[in-house]
């Protein structure tokens, strides 16, 4: 059985972001959604706990809302990628460094 999840957004923020060759971003979350593809280099990927995995030019991933993303370190190459933010009105896209706190997110 497949769910289907509803939401309603008023706006879709787009950032292109580059992060320099061997930065290491550090645990952080985001108060909404994140949707991204790869332009160019490469990342180490991993939310909370999970698998990591190597992004390279042409691949997607997801970042959930209010949930620690563990890594997003740039490779020896760097990487540059596309993120859509949707967010519902008057909501600003925020990045927030740290791991989430059940209290964070109340």
């Amino acid at each position: 059985m497949t769910s289907r999840i509803r939401a309603s957004f008023a706006s879709v923020e787009v950032r292109r972001i580059t992060i320099p060759s061997g930065v290491q971003l550090g645990a952080h979350w985001h108060n909404g959604p994140v949707f991204g593809v790869i332009e160019a280099g490469s990342a180490i990927f991993q939310v909370s706990t999970g698998e990591e995995s190597i992004l390279r030019p042409g691949d997607t991933f997801y970042e959930p809302a209010n949930e620690t993303i563990s890594r997003f370190d740039a490779t020896d190459e760097g990487v540059t990628f596309l993120a859509w933010f949707p967010m519902p009105a008057g909501i600003a896209a925020e990045l927030v460094m740290g791991p989430v706190s059940v209290d964070t997110v109340r």
